[in-house]
C-alpha cells in the first residue's frame, strides 16, 4: 500500500507575501544570518570545546602515570583558558584579519560589538560565530602539543608556552591556508578541517617541544602504565564523537556536504580502529584498548583534510592506511630507530598527528573530486585530485591533479619548517624566563610536589586529605571518629 501526503495549498500570488514571526529580519536576526547555520556552527564549536575539555583532559589523565594525572590534566585546563583571552585579544584577527604579509594578518583585536555583530568573512552568521569556532580550533592545537611533554614540562614554562606559540607559530599556519587572502589559500591548497593547521602542525611542533624539554625519568619511559583505561577510554569517546563538529562544521553552513564530511570522518575512525586491532593481534597476539584509541585518533587525523571532499570508499582506504602505516612508524621504526627514540614523545603525537597529518594532506591531494571541492570551496575548476584527472584522461587534468598533489606536499613542508623554526624559538625564549623541564626532585614525586594535590586522594579508609592552601574545601571527607565510627566533620 503506497502513501500520498495530501497536496500543498496552491499558492496564492495575488496575496503578499508575509514571513513568519520567527523569520523576520530584525536587528538581532539581520537579513544576511541565517539561523539555521548560526546555530549549528555554535553546536559545532561546542563539540570541539567539549573534545578539549573534558575529552582530552581526561584522556591524558587516565593514559599517563597515576602521580601526573593532575598536571596533565591542568595543563589543558590551562591552554584553553589562555588560547581564549589571546584570540580574541589578537589570535583572530593575525589568523583571519587583513594581510600583513601572505602569511600573516594584522594585529587588531575581536572584542567590540561592531565587529563581532558584522557578518563574518565567510559564512551567513556573525564573526562572533566564527570567532568562537576557531577558537577551539586553536585550543585543542595547543593541548595535542601538550601531550608530547606531558610527565616533565614545567608548568611555569608552559604557561609562558602557550600564547607565544599560539602566537608566533600557529597563526601562520591559520593565516596562510586557511585565510581568503593567504598565499596558500590562493595557490588552491585542500585542508577541510586542519590536517595541515591544527594536526601537522601540532604533530611537529609537539615534537620539537619535546626535544628542548628534555625526556621523563629513566624510570617513567620504561614503565609508564595508564592509571585509569576507563577513564582514558571515556576521553577518547568524547574525542570521537566531537569530531562531528570539527569536520561536520568546517564548510560554515548546515549543507549536504557537512553530511558528507560527518559520515566519512566516522568510517574512516572506524576503519582506522579496526585496522590497527587487527595488525595487533596478528603481531602481538592481544587487543589492545590503547592501541584501538591510537588507531581511531589516526583514523580521525588522517580524514580531516579532505572529509567533505572524498568518496566514502576513499574514506575507507584512507582508514585502512592511517591505521597501518602509524602503526608500522609506532611500533616498529619507532623501536629500531636510535634518532627516534632520543625524543620523549609521551603521548606518541609524532605517529598520531604528524605522520598521520602528512597522510591524510597527501590523500586528500589523491583522492579528492572537483564535484565535491566546488560544493565546498565554490571553484569549479581550481581543485581537483590526481585519481580524478587521471580517470578523466586529458593533458589538462592530468596537470591540474600533478599540481595539486604539488601544493598538498608545498602545504606539508611549509606546516613542518615553521613548527620546527618558531616552536625552538619559543622554546629558546622560555628558556631564559624558566627552565622548561622540572627538577629530578619534582619528578620523583609528581603531582603533590608540582601543585600540592593529587588525582586520587581518598584512600577509602578514612584519612583526611591535607593539602594547607585548601584545607577548608575538604572539611566534609569522611574520617574515623574516636568510637570507630566514621564521621563528616
Amino acid at each position: 500500500m503506497s502513501f500520498s501526503p495530501p497536496s500543498p495549498p496552491p499558492f496564492n500570488l495575488t496575496q503578499p507575501f508575509a514571513f513568519p514571526p520567527n523569520l523576520i529580519p530584525d536587528e538581532a536576526s539581520p537579513e544576511w544570518m541565517n539561523k539555521a547555520d548560526n546555530a549549528w556552527q555554535l553546536m559545532a564549536a561546542t563539540l570541539v570545546g567539549l573534545q578539549s575539555v573534558p575529552g582530552l583532559m581526561i584522556l591524558y589523565a587516565g593514559a599517563v602515570k597515576k602521580k601526573w594525572a593532575v598536571n596533565s590534566a591542568f595543563m589543558v585546563l590551562y591552554a584553553f583558558a589562555m588560547v581564549l583571552v589571546c584570540w580574541v585579544c589578537w589570535g583572530y584577527r593575525l589568523s583571519f584579519g587583513n594581510e600583513l604579509v601572505p602569511i600573516w594578518g594584522k594585529v587588531n583585536i575581536a572584542l567590540t560589538h561592531k565587529y563581532l555583530l558584522e557578518q563574518a568573512f565567510l559564512g551567513m552568521f556573525p564573526n562572533a560565530t566564527i570567532v568562537f569556532f576557531q577558537f577551539v580550533f586553536a585550543a585543542i592545537t595547543l593541548i595535542l602539543i601538550a601531550g608530547a611533554v606531558l610527565g616533565r614540562m614545567n608548568f611555569v614554562a608552559w604557561m609562558l608556552f602557550v600564547p607565544l606559540w599560539l602566537t608566533f607559530s600557529y597563526t601562520f599556519g591559520a593565516f596562510t591556508i586557511w585565510s581568503t587572502e593567504g598565499w596558500l589559500s590562493k595557490m588552491g591548497i585542500i585542508d577541510f578541517a586542519g590536517g595541515y593547521v591544527i594536526h601537522l602542525s601540532s604533530g611537529v611542533a609537539g615534537y620539537t617541544t619535546a626535544y628542548w624539554v628534555g625526556p621523563r625519568l629513566t624510570t617513567d619511559r620504561e614503565n609508564f602504565p595508564p592509571n585509569n583505561i576507563i577513564m582514558m577510554l571515556a576521553g577518547a569517546g568524547l574525542l570521537w564523537m566531537g569530531w562531528t563538529g570539527f569536520n561536520g562544521g568546517s564548510p560554515y553552513v548546515a549543507s549536504t556536504d557537512a553530511s558528507l564530511a560527518v559520515l566519512n570522518t566516522h568510517v574512516c575512525a572506524a576503519t582506522s580502529l579496526l585496522t590497527w586491532l587487527i595488525f595487533d593481534i596478528l603481531f602481538f597476539k592481544k587487543p589492545s584498548v590503547v592501541g584501538a584509541v591510537q588507531g581511531m585518533i589516526t583514523g580521525l587525523v588522517c580524514i580531516t583534510p579532505g572529509a567533505g571532499l572524498v568518496q566514502g570508499y576513499s574514506a575507507i582506504i584512507m582508514g585502512i592506511c592511517s591505521g597501518s602505516i602509524p602503526w608500522f612508524t609506532m611500533t616498529v621504526m619507532q623501536k629500531k630507530s636510535k634518532i627516534l627514540q632520543k625524543v620523549d614523545d609521551t603521548m606518541a603525537v609524532l605517529h598520531t598527528h604528524a605522520i598521520a597529518g602528512i597522510l591524510g594532506g597527501i590523500l586528500t591531494g589523491l583522492f579528492s573530486e572537483p564535484h565535491l571541492c566546488k560544493l565546498f570551496y565554490g571553484s569549479v575548476n581550481k581543485y581537483m585530485g590526481l585519481f580524478h584527472g587521471l580517470r578523466v584522461g586529458t593533458s589538462e587534468s592530468i596537470h591540474r591533479g600533478i599540481r595539486q598533489m604539488g601544493i598538498q606536499l608545498l602545504g606539508i613542508l611549509f606546516v613542518v619548517a615553521v613548527n620546527i623554526v618558531m616552536t625552538s624559538l619559543v622554546c629558546l625564549f622560555v628558556k631564559l624566563i624558566v627552565p622548561l623541564r622540572m627538577t629530578d626532585d619534582e619528578l620523583e614525586v609528581g603531582d603533590e610536589a608540582v601543585h600540592g594535590e593529587e588525582a586520587y586522594s581518598i584512600s577509602g579508609q578514612g584519612e583526611k586529605l591535607e593539602i594547607p592552601m585548601y584545607s577548608s574545601y575538604y572539611n566534609d571527607i569522611e574520617t574515623p571518629s574516636k568510637v570507630g565510627v566514621y564521621s563528616i566533620e
